[in-house]
């Protein structure tokens, strides 16, 4: 009897490609299917041409090839051709069997396919993926979330093929039951627009204001690598600063400053709106790569509004130490809102998720790895109810510490018409979090006025409520 693959992988993206490569390498027998260019004969001919892969000709012979509980990974794009090869896949699976969508679904569409499932008796799990090209070949962060019966035969293929932490723990663990696993994703994947956004903030801060090189730029970037600031993106955007093009002259300055996204920012967004949750930050970030795009626009209004002139006479390494406290300080407001989402979608759908073990999660293979993932898991771990990352007293510390900075560098960009939205947004969020009254009771008394909305009072009943007639 031919052998039986342990798992089969439909999809073969750049993604696909390189988890399958990285599943055999691991020697995790793997079946693969691509029902379009590039089949898996292409593959096999190809950068697949050493691995013990088995070729599938169709779905049918796909399904024949896996070993029960037949286990199927799907990385192809969310959306219609998921829940089309969801339809083609499920009558050919029997009971117990289990489907892994690793694309980056909407946790909304992976609840109903958990729901709709497991009423046919076969298992789904959503899995969120991160680690790019480079992450799916050498180990990338993975977040399961669905049928928690599923995870005791999938667990041992996922967690050998995971990044792993210096102490060899894998970046891949249950997540929670139903959608969970695609909405950490999701938020991942948002901290991470906030991340970038903020790292390019400070670049055109260095650019803009203070006139430096781009190999200036790139020299600090790097020595950041040194500091709390120790991260995936920190270290790629030092390289990319100093990269020169055939003609000797820096790459970036070629690129065209219209950002393109695929929508998990903008989820995070919406969801932080349904869910109440304050998360500034990250949709600042969204906002701004749609502004970004108004490319014709901007060219017109910037030859209307006039920026100012600075005239630095600091030298280079102070304004370093400054902008590094004011990355710093709105890189934990950006993971800090994060988490809080997290936390509050936990609550409210009762996924239970552990907020210290996520951050082990991305302590590397991911987008957004940084070295002080490590501290925010043991805030959450000393504190597992914590609301606010800035309330433990290693981050609460920090921020009291990095603050005057901070402002600092946030008052030269608005005086000099720099945009700074999200370095902006985390220190305007910081001091409404902190600010122990703020003006809407002013705001109350505008609704009360015009719509009948009531309002309460502080020297009541917290559960009485008031009408005035102004």
């Amino acid at each position: 009897m031919a052998e039986l693959a342990d798992i089969g992988v439909i999809g073969l993206g750049v993604m696909g490609e390189n988890l399958i490569l990285n599943l055999d390498e691991h020697k995790i027998k793997v079946v693969g299917f691509n029902p379009i260019k590039p089949t898996i004969n292409d593959f096999l001919n190809g950068i697949g041409k050493n691995t013990q892969v088995l070729p599938a000709s169709s779905m049918t012979d796909f399904v024949g090839k896996l070993s029960l509980p037949r286990k199927v990974f799907l990385m192809v794009k969310a959306g219609d051709i998921t829940q089309m090869l969801i339809e083609q896949l499920t009558p050919l699976l029997s009971e117990g069997d289990i489907i892994i969508d690793g694309g980056n679904s909407n946790y909304l569409d992976t609840n109903k396919r958990c729901e709709i499932l497991e009423k046919k008796g076969i298992k789904f799990v959503g899995m969120g993926v991160s680690g790019g090209e480079f992450g799916a070949r050498n180990g990338p962060s993975l977040m399961p979330g669905g049928t928690l019966s599923a995870w005791s035969h999938i667990s041992d293929i996922f967690q050998s093929i995971a990044a792993k932490t210096t102490s060899g723990e894998p970046c891949c663990d249950w997540i929670g039951k139903n959608g969970s696993g695609h909405f950490v994703k999701m938020v991942h994947n948002g901290i991470e627009y906030g991340d970038m956004q903020l790292i390019c903030e400070i670049y055109h801060f260095m650019h803009s204001i203070l006139k430096f090189s781009n190999e200036e730029c790139s020299e600090i970037f790097k020595s950041w690598t040194n500091s709390k600031l120790d991260s995936y993106l920190i270290e790629i955007t030092a390289k990319i600063l100093k990269y020169k093009d055939s003609d000797d002259h820096c790459l970036v300055d070629k690129i065209l400053d219209k950002a393109g996204q695929k929508g998990t920012g903008k989820w995070t967004g919406i969801n932080a709106l349904e869910l109440g949750v304050p998360v500034t930050l990250i949709s600042e970030a969204v906002f701004s790569r749609y502004l970004s795009t108004l490319k014709e626009q901007r060219i017109i209004a910037s030859k209307i509004f006039i920026k100012p002139e600075y005239i630095n006479n600091k030298d280079k390494q102070y304004w370093a130490n400054l902008l590094e406290n004011a990355l710093l300080g709105a890189k934990i407001i950006s993971y800090a809102q994060g988490f809080m989402l997290m936390k509050k979608a936990s609550d409210e759908y009762n996924w239970d998720i552990d907020l210290s073990k996520i951050s082990l999660l991305w302590r590397n293979g991911c987008i957004i790895r940084s070295i002080f993932l490590t501290d925010i898991s043991k805030a959450y771990s000393n504190n597992k109810n914590l609301d606010f990352l800035g309330l433990d007293p290693y981050f609460m510390d920090i921020l009291n510490e990095i603050l005057p900075s901070w402002r600092e560098v946030v008052s030269l960009g608005i005086k000099n018409g720099l945009p700074m939205p999200c370095m902006n947004s985390a220190l305007t969020f910081l001091d409404g979090y902190s600010c122990a009254n703020l003006p809407a009771n002013l705001l109350q008394a505008q609704r009360d006025f015009f719509g009948s909305h009531t309002y309460q009072r502080i020297d009541s009943d917290p559960n009485k409520f008031f009408h005035t007639n102004w």
